[in-house]
């Protein structure tokens, strides 16, 4: 085997590590490779071909890396308590601010509340989560 088909075997190998990660890195590192192995099937020596994995993957890192981000979204996703908010929820223990108590229920999880505006709000009464302070819902009455 030629140099030029390790190259390509890496950059394969890297996209197929990019399947299962969600970071556009091994994209770019896969694209300095594939670029390598260009300048390898070419005949440019070794120091060339890292020259162009180099610079490969650094312009990948700074221009596909960024628009593949924006492209796909993936920091417009809320998950895990961010996603609870702009959820309904019911009120598990009435939310008193003067007693410093309330509880809220979302999907069979019960978590500690507090009201927005310290109003008063009674239990059984529905809610909707408009902020999240550690693990301290803030919700509003509907």
């Amino acid at each position: 085997m030629e140099i030029w088909h390790y190259w390509a075997i890496a950059a394969l190998l890297l996209v197929v590590g990019e399947i299962f990660t969600s970071t556009f890195a091994l994209i770019c590192l896969a694209i300095g490779a594939a670029a390598a192995a260009i300048a390898a099937a070419v005949g440019c020596i070794i120091e060339m071909q890292l020259v162009w994995f180099i610079v490969g993957t650094i312009a990948s890192f700074l221009i596909v890396r960024p628009l593949l981000r924006k492209l796909s979204k993936v920091d417009e996703v809320p998950t895990n308590a961010d996603a609870l908010i702009g959820r309904k929820a019911t009120v598990s223990e009435e939310i008193n601010p003067q007693a410093g108590t309330g509880r809220v229920a979302i999907d069979g999880d019960d978590w500690k509340a507090e009201s927005e505006g310290n109003e008063l709000i009674e239990k059984g009464a529905k809610v909707v989560v408009v902020s999240r302070e550690s693990i301290i819902l803030t919700v509003k009455k509907l």
